[in-house]
């Protein structure tokens, strides 16, 4: 049963994904970049889910990011740009980060159900999901394409903490502010329904 309950959970926030991914619902550009909604099933996996179903929500939201790149759903220019600066990296940019951050998520919320609740800590998993998806992000954008002329264009000679924090800006906290009200709310209204089991109830 409680495999069939995994499953069907995970097919989901597969598709709340997908839905995200394809249509603008999920997605509100801003110049290069994006207010993305994604990192909100990725959150609720990690919550509902631990590490394991954090990362492989992750490894989802990673996937549909690569494929935006080609122009499959919402298309994103910079991706775009930069799988033709190098598509493996692109790649590698795309997927990684957001496989890392269901991850970290699942295992922070653990760390926190342990000490503050269960529905506390859904607001701190929100939190983090969206602060790492963006510290993630860019940090390998600097490491994979810091050196490429479109990524010094963009960084025109600032100090590197300055161009990430001037270039993500209202984007992050916005999200930060978003996937941190869903994800506590649905992680509430989950313990409310005794979807997710208590601390004391876990092994």
């Amino acid at each position: 049963m409680k495999n069939a309950k995994t499953l069907v959970l995970m097919g989901l926030l597969t598709a709340i994904l997908i839905v995200f991914s394809f249509t603008p619902i999920g997605t509100i550009p801003i110049g290069p970049l994006s207010i993305t909604l994604n990192i909100i099933p990725v959150a609720i996996a990690a919550v509902a889910m631990g590490p394991a179903g954090g990362a492989a929500m992750g490894a989802v939201f990673g996937i549909l990011s690569f494929l935006q790149c080609l122009g499959i759903g919402i298309p994103s220019g910079m991706g775009a740009t930069l799988f033709g600066i190098n598509p493996f990296l692109a790649f590698i940019q795309r997927f990684i980060p957001r496989l890392l951050d269901g991850l970290f998520v699942g295992l922070i919320f653990r760390g926190c159900e342990k000490k503050l609740g269960g529905s506390g800590s859904g607001f701190i998993a929100g939190f983090f999901s969206a602060f790492l998806n963006t510290l993630l992000f860019m940090s390998s954008l600097i490491l994979l394409f810091g050196n490429t002329e479109y990524v010094q264009g963009l960084i025109a000679g600032r100090n590197v903490i300055v161009f990430i924090c001037a270039f993500v800006g209202v984007n992050a906290v916005v999200e930060m502010i978003v996937s941190t009200l869903v994800t506590g709310g649905v992680t509430a209204a989950l313990y409310k329904a005794k979807l997710l089991p208590l601390s004391s109830e876990k092994k």
